[in-house]
């Protein structure tokens, strides 16, 4: 075991160090950023155009002294109820003076009506659509009830008593913790896991693997190489990390806050990170096994496909689960290792219990070594069609030290 380790060892400081000074890793650390910049930018536009397009419009078409009282009564609730509460409200028409039908209003492409109110104030008429009626009637009434008093109905005002936080709402908001917990987890592995494969299809296509798979045995190759792209992807975290405490920083007193998790943020933020590791080791030794499967850039996306499809779908199982805390789809979630990471994290939020994370760490630690074991035994049985592929010698230590002088 001594001899594996030191020859993995020996691996994952090649594969690191040949990593991080190529010219290919400055791009690596910039390209999360271009997503989340278009991402942002894309939201920000269509978030303005959809409140542009869809705004509601309320045309008023009653007898001219009702369109006023209506109007002047909105107005008046907006102060307490919020400007943004009623709908835009213009007149289009007086009843007394014009005989036009509702329809008629509603067919007016430049008002962009979404309902047409006529009638009277004690009997008002609402045209429109299903939806829209439904969505705007209650809000008509309660201005036309508030315009017929004449503004003499005053609304109460409450007193607030605060309190930090409320037995109801605890969970709920804890949820949005273990959710973001999740996501950015989730994120980060399928960002990063994929490397691992391109980085052993690549070696496989040069032959490197061959010299290395002579020299010592798979084991150490392949837990070199997993542990190699397990610190570069670090890295990149521990640069991202820096940058976006850097913008939040400059955010200052808009920086969005997330209720405090139920383990707290500091352990928190530990079990994500360990989740974080547990995931990528469990991930990237699968996608190993599928680079000894594959031996061409074009099986490798036809194998890898289903398996990110299949992440995919641990992930939205272990999302869904999160509000089944307790019942037996939410300790499947836990128990089952691909989606255990994601739903642990979602009880780290909401439980403050922490034996469970010690059994489901141990656990998924020995599902990456299985599947790490799997992924040699497949390159032994497919590639180099013997299964007694490397041993530690002193031939092959001087051969993979020449390797890594040669590759720098």
């Amino acid at each position: 075991m001594r001899e594996i380790f030191r020859a993995a060892f020996v691996i994952a400081r090649r594969d690191f160090t040949a990593i991080i000074y190529s010219k290919a890793f400055i791009f690596f650390l910039l390209g999360p950023f271009f997503p989340v910049l278009v991402g942002f930018a894309a939201g920000n536009l269509g978030g303005q155009i959809a409140k542009e397009v869809s705004q509601p419009v309320v045309g008023v078409a009653l007898a001219k002294a009702d369109s006023d009282k209506i109007l002047a009564a909105r107005q008046s609730l907006s102060k307490t109820l919020g400007e943004t509460y009623f709908a835009e409200m213009k007149i289009v028409g007086d009843a007394a003076a014009e005989q036009k039908s509702p329809q008629d209003y509603l067919q007016k492409k430049s008002d962009n009506l979404s309902v047409v109110v006529t009638g009277t104030l004690s009997k008002p008429v609402v045209t429109g659509t299903a939806n829209t009626i439904e969505r705007e009637r209650a809000d008509i009434e309660l201005l036309a009830g508030y315009a017929q008093s004449g503004g003499n109905l005053e609304l109460p005002k409450a007193t607030p008593d605060i309190v930090v936080e409320t037995a109801n709402n605890d969970k709920q908001l804890r949820t949005i913790t273990a959710q973001g917990g999740q996501i950015l987890v989730f994120f980060l592995t399928m960002l990063l896991a994929g490397m691992v494969l391109s980085n052993l299809v690549e070696e496989k296509s040069n032959k490197i693997i061959e010299i290395l798979a002579a020299s010592i045995p798979m084991e150490s190759v392949f837990l070199g190489k997993l542990f190699a792209m397990l610190a570069m992807a670090l890295l990149g975290i521990a640069v991202w990390t820096t940058i976006g405490l850097i913008g939040f920083a400059a955010i200052g007193p808009n920086m969005p806050s997330y209720p405090t998790p139920a383990v707290g943020w500091p352990m928190f933020i530990g079990l994500c990170f360990t989740y974080f590791i547990m995931a990528y080791l469990m991930l990237g030794a699968l996608f190993l096994g599928i680079g000894a499967m594959a031996a061409t850039v074009r099986e490798v996306q036809t194998i890898s496909m289903p398996v990110t499809m299949a992440q995919l779908i641990n992930f939205f199982f272990a999302s869904y689960a999160l509000t089944k805390t307790g019942e037996p789809m939410e300790k499947f979630a836990a128990i089952f290792p691909f989606s255990s990471p994601f739903a642990m994290i979602g009880r780290a939020a909401l439980e403050p219990t922490l034996w469970h994370h010690a059994i489901a760490i141990i656990g998924q630690m020995l599902f990456a070594v299985l599947l790490l074991r799997l992924g040699v035994y497949l390159f032994k049985k497919n590639v180099m069609k013997s299964g007694s592929a490397g041993r530690v010698s002193e031939e092959g230590t001087r051969k993979l030290f020449g390797l890594v002088k040669i590759r720098g």
